[in-house]
């Protein structure tokens, strides 16, 4: 939901780093594959107790996720370089709830695996939404610098960050932070699958 006006007020600052690295000759995926180290650090750090100090590492995982981006545009796109970014991004975002599963089992399993059913739910059915409309040539106009149809929603990567920032502040609070999210993500997840019903009928 938040995305659209997000990626608006870090373009620039994206785009001044994604320069500045390709003049040193950083790559897209090297970005994609430094941002997903940064993200494991974060997890595991959580794993650990140690929440707070992943704030940091969460947030660069974050940063490099859009200069990856900047840097593909820059030195040119490429569908290794999309695969590579959308797959990491689902590892980077199961990981999380994962650790904070494995830092408190007792008070945080049952949380956690509902949330990773609702990132199932809406990982399916935005991925599934993005191959059919990749076969009909459709484009979407809200995200026109995606390299496939970026199907919005209530839950978006701007949502979740906050979500695990909040997380991570909270950590006490983990299960109510993730069940509250995870509904909203089973909300997401319903209008995703009205919005195919209709749009491949």
């Amino acid at each position: 939901m938040l995305d659209r006006f997000a990626l608006k007020l870090v373009k620039p600052p994206t785009e001044w780093a994604a320069a500045r690295l390709a003049a040193r000759g950083v790559t897209a995926d090297q970005a994609t594959l430094a941002g997903f180290g940064f993200g494991m650090v974060a997890a595991i750090l959580v794993a650990f107790g140690f929440t707070g100090l992943a704030i940091l590492p969460l947030l660069l995982n974050r940063a490099l996720d859009g200069v990856d981006g900047a840097l593909a545009r820059l030195n040119g796109t490429s569908e290794r370089g999309a695969f590579l970014d959308i797959s990491l991004d689902f590892v980077f975002y199961a990981a999380i709830p994962l650790a904070f599963a494995a830092q408190a089992p007792d008070d945080n399993a049952l949380a956690a695996a509902a949330l990773l059913a609702a990132f199932t739910a809406t990982g399916t059915s935005f991925l599934a939404f993005a191959v059919i409309a990749e076969k009909r040539g459709l484009r979407s106009t809200a995200y026109p610098s995606k390299s496939f149809y970026y199907l919005g929603g209530l839950t978006e990567g701007t949502e979740t960050i906050a979500c695990f920032l909040a997380m991570c502040w909270w950590p006490e609070h983990f299960a109510a932070i993730a069940y509250v999210y995870a509904a909203l993500c089973a909300l997401t997840a319903a209008t995703r699958l009205v919005a195919g019903w209709r749009m491949f009928g």
